[in-house]
């Protein structure tokens, strides 16, 4: 937080500078669309057979189930006291206000209004949602190096001269490199700090990693079966290693939930590193996002309840879709 500036006004500002980020990759997000043809998404989208869509949904659901008992796992280990049925309401509950709450609520909050109001330490729970955190991004981490062999092929392609890259570089995303760097380490800190209790009880995080291991194979059978019904074949090795990056990308806090850097760099990453066309990325790349939302809803149901103690819950950690 920068000298001067309050707690308050520092929030504001970075809600802002989110807004902004958001409208330049959703406008960003647009253009492609509009350079890729309409019609020819929508064409692509209905030639994907029903049953890949409804097997991506369910899977979808698996993943969302596997999250909730990756925070389960860890909010026992310390003998805290709750039912998984309980641990899946207060998930689902974040879940939805993450999808359609962004700019009030995040999923963090509810979980951890939730966790409250069933009577659990507070402490206790707020360190639970880092290291469930930090649980998640070491998963992705130990798919980056599938991506390697793609990123070293690529590393003498360019892009230049492609009306991509002019709109690219005519935004303003490279200057919070720099800016997001330094808040990550500031963050290590602070992970290894709430990692400190869950360090007694290896188990625990073993189990969460290997449920975090179920929500990401999901993801990745999801895109295969996604770009397998547009014509493009991709194993699913390269389709982890690409899709780690697209998680780290979007966890660069310059977009509300990653609305538009998500699908955007998704549609570059497997494009230019994946070899699918653009059009196919930006396909996937949108169906991705429908799936996460579609398989949100049911936390529609839970959060009513939630909601009031929420609003008057301090922020853990930024809200994370892809979890």
């Amino acid at each position: 937080m920068k000298p001067g500036l309050s707690k308050k006004q520092a929030a504001g500002r970075q809600a802002a500078v989110r807004m902004v980020g958001t409208l330049i990759a959703l406008v960003l997000l647009v253009y492609l669309l509009s350079q890729q043809g309409w019609r020819e998404i929508a064409i692509a989208i209905h030639q994907i057979p029903f049953w890949r869509l409804a097997l991506a949904m369910v899977l979808m659901f698996i993943s969302r189930f596997a999250v909730a008992a990756r925070w389960h796992v860890l909010l026992r280990a310390p003998h805290l006291k709750i039912p998984f049925r309980q641990s899946l309401r207060i998930t689902f509950a974040g879940f939805f206000a993450t999808n359609f709450l962004p700019t009030t609520i995040g999923g963090d909050v509810v979980r951890l209004a939730g966790a409250i109001q069933y009577r659990l330490d507070a402490a206790i729970s707020t360190a639970s949602l880092v290291v469930d955190r930090l649980v998640g991004m070491t998963g992705m981490a130990m798919m980056v190096p599938f991506s390697l062999p793609s990123l070293l092929n690529y590393r003498d392609a360019s892009l230049q001269g492609t009306t991509i890259q002019i709109a690219l570089t005519a935004t303003p995303l490279g200057k919070w490199w720099q800016s997001a760097w330094e808040k990550l380490s500031s963050l290590g800190a602070k992970l290894y700090q709430a990692l400190t209790l869950w360090l007694k009880h290896p188990t625990s995080l073993l189990v969460s990693l290997l449920y975090s291991w179920a929500h990401m194979l999901c993801l990745f059978f999801i895109l295969q079966l996604l770009l397998g019904g547009i014509g493009e074949s991709m194993p699913l090795w390269l389709i982890g290693g690409l899709y780690s990056l697209v998680y780290f990308v979007t966890l660069i806090p310059i977009s509300v939930n990653g609305y538009g850097l998500q699908e955007i760099s998704m549609t570059l990453i497997f494009s230019n590193l994946g070899k699918a066309s653009m059009s196919d990325g930006l396909t996937i790349a949108i169906l991705f996002r429908t799936l996460m939302l579609l398989a949100s809803l049911p936390g529609a149901f839970f959060l009513p309840g939630i909601l009031s103690k929420a609003e008057r819950t301090e922020p853990v950690v930024d809200p994370d879709p892809r979890a």
